[in-house]
C-alpha cells in the first residue's frame, strides 16, 4: 500500500513542481527580454516535459532503465490514443480547419529515427547526442517557420517578441521577482523529490506483482505522466481549440523521443528489451499513423473516433499487462 502512496504522492509532486518550474522559468525569461517565441519553443516545451525527464534520469540512476524507456514509449502511445480519445468523447475536435502537416511529419521522422537507433542496441551517449541534434534542428526549423508565417500574416517584418505574452503558457505580467524565484525554487526542489518517490514506488510495485519494470513504465508511469497533456487537451477540446489539442500531442511526442531519451542516454546506457523491438515501438508508430486522416485528409476527431482511440488504448493495456 505504501508503494502506491509513494507513486501517487510522487506524481502529484512532479505535476505541481513541473507547473511551478514552467511558470517561474517563463516569467524569468520574459523579464530578461528573451523573445516569447523562443521561450515557447524551448522553456515551455522542456518545462512541461520535466517530470518525464526527471523520472527517466532517476530510473537510470536507480538501475531501472526499463522504466525510462517504457515511460517514453508508453506516453507517446497514450498521448495519441488516450489524450486525444477521451476529450473526443466529450466534444468533437474540429481539426479539419488547421494545418499541422509540417509538425506531424517531424514527429514521424523523430519516431523513425528513434526506432532505427533502438535496433542498433542500447541507447548510449552517442545516440543521445544524435537525438538532441535532431531536436535542435527541429526547434530551429519551427522558429524559422513561425517567423515566416507571422511575416506573411502581418505583411511586414515582425518585432523580436513575435508571440503575445498573454498567449504563452505560464506567462503572468503581474508576477514579481520574489514569486518568480519562489516558483523556480519549488520546481527545482520538487522535481527530483517527486521523481525519486515515483520511481522507488514503481520498482517495488513491479517486484510485488511479478511484472517487469518495463511494463510498469509502459502503463502506470506512462499514464501518470500523460495527465498534464490530457488536461490541456481536454480544456482545448471544450474551448474548440483543436489546433492546440493536436499540436500539444504532436509536440509532446517529439520532445519525449528526442529530448527525454536524448538527455537520459547521456546519463547512462538504456537497454532495449526484445519486447520493444517486437511490439511496443511498432504500436507507438501505428498509433502515430492513425493521425494521417486528421492531418492530411482534413477529418475531424469525432466521438466515434474517440471511442475507437480509447478502445484501442484499453486493448493495448490488456496486451501489455497480459
Amino acid at each position: 500500500m505504501m508503494d502506491w502512496v509513494h507513486v501517487g504522492l510522487g506524481l502529484v509532486i512532479l505535476l505541481l513542481a513541473g507547473d511551478s518550474l514552467v511558470k517561474g522559468a517563463v516569467n524569468l525569461a520574459l523579464r530578461l527580454g528573451i523573445p516569447a517565441l523562443i521561450v515557447s519553443l524551448t522553456i515551455v516545451a522542456f518545462g512541461t516535459s520535466a517530470p518525464e525527464l526527471l523520472i527517466s534520469v532517476q530510473a537510470i540512476l536507480a538501475g531501472s532503465p526499463g522504466i525510462a524507456l517504457g515511460n517514453v514509449v508508453g506516453s507517446n502511445t497514450a498521448n495519441i490514443l488516450l489524450v486525444l480519445g477521451i476529450p473526443a468523447l466529450i466534444a468533437t475536435m474540429h481539426t479539419s480547419g488547421h494545418d499541422t502537416r509540417d509538425s506531424y511529419m517531424q514527429m514521424l521522422a523523430a519516431s523513425v529515427l528513434f526506432i532505427a537507433l533502438a535496433f542498433f542496441g542500447p541507447f548510449t551517449w552517442i545516440d543521445g547526442l544524435i537525438l538532441l541534434v535532431a531536436l535542435t534542428a527541429m526547434l530551429v526549423h519551427a522558429a524559422s517557420a513561425a517567423r515566416a508565417h507571422r511575416r506573411a500574416g502581418d505583411g511586414a517584418v515582425v518585432e523580436p517578441v513575435d508571440l503575445e505574452e498573454e498567449d504563452l503558457e505560464g506567462a503572468d505580467p503581474s508576477l514579481g521577482w520574489p514569486r518568480i524565484l519562489l516558483y523556480l525554487a519549488l520546481g527545482l526542489v520538487g522535481l527530483p523529490i517527486g521523481a525519486d518517490l515515483l520511481v522507488d514506488g514503481a520498482v517495488n510495485i513491479a517486484r510485488a506483482y511479478g511484472v517487469t519494470e518495463t511494463v510498469i513504465g509502459l502503463t502506470l508511469v506512462a499514464v501518470g505522466t500523460s495527465l498534464p497533456e490530457l488536461a490541456t487537451t481536454f480544456v482545448a477540446a471544450i474551448r474548440q481549440k483543436a489546433d492546440v489539442a493536436l499540436g500539444n500531442v504532436i509536440g509532446s511526442n517529439m520532445f519525449n523521443l528526442l529530448g527525454i531519451i536524448g538527455v537520459a542516454a547521456l546519463v547512462g546506457p538504456i537497454p532495449v528489451e526484445p519486447t520493444f523491438l517486437e511490439q511496443d515501438l511498432w504500436i507507438m508508430l501505428a498509433a502515430s499513423l492513425l493521425l494521417v486522416p486528421f492531418v492530411f485528409l482534413k477529418r475531424d476527431i469525432t466521438r466515434l473516433w474517440g471511442v475507437i482511440f480509447t478502445g484501442a488504448y484499453v486493448a493495448y493495456l490488456v496486451l501489455v499487462l497480459g
